[in-house]
């Protein structure tokens, strides 16, 4: 079988804080790929965004992740003191810590082996719109492009 090793960066604009879900733009990057089995790695290359696999059936799954994260990181603590950028500054790195910023996902058969309800999204954790970056790196065996 033959080596695959294929990388594209995804462009994302974001509409300020929540969730942008990155599963078909993933799958396609894999599909493209011509990987068979292998790992695809998604990296998000920035401070105040992560990603997440969640739940993509019930749209108040994400709303309930959002609103958590507000109650466990608020904007405007003044215990903070790291705000150059905004009360939304030190609690959008807090909210990437305790998230990812890479995940790995597994290739069986040429397709992505997420479960049935499984998506995967971008976390916006900062309130404004901003573009971000995502490295969509896949490794395996199949064939190539």
């Amino acid at each position: 079988m033959e080596h695959v090793d294929a990388q594209e960066v995804l462009e994302v604009a974001t509409r300020g804080r929540g969730l942008t879900e990155l599963t078909g733009e993933i799958a396609r990057i894999a599909g493209e790929s011509g990987a068979r089995s292998g790992l695809c790695v998604v990296f998000c290359r920035h401070t105040s965004a992560s990603l997440v696999i969640q739940e993509n059936a019930d749209p108040s799954a994400a709303r309930d992740l959002v609103e958590w994260f507000g109650r466990i990181a608020p904007d405007g603590d003044p215990r903070y003191s790291h705000d150059a950028e905004g009360p939304d500054d030190m609690p959008a790195h807090l909210r990437t810590a305790v998230t990812s910023t890479s995940e790995t996902i597994p290739i069986i058969d040429g397709r992505l082996a997420l479960g049935t309800w499984q998506g995967v999204y971008l976390f916006e954790h900062r309130t404004s719109p901003h573009r971000r970056q995502i490295v969509v790196h896949v490794q395996g065996t199949g064939g190539g492009r």
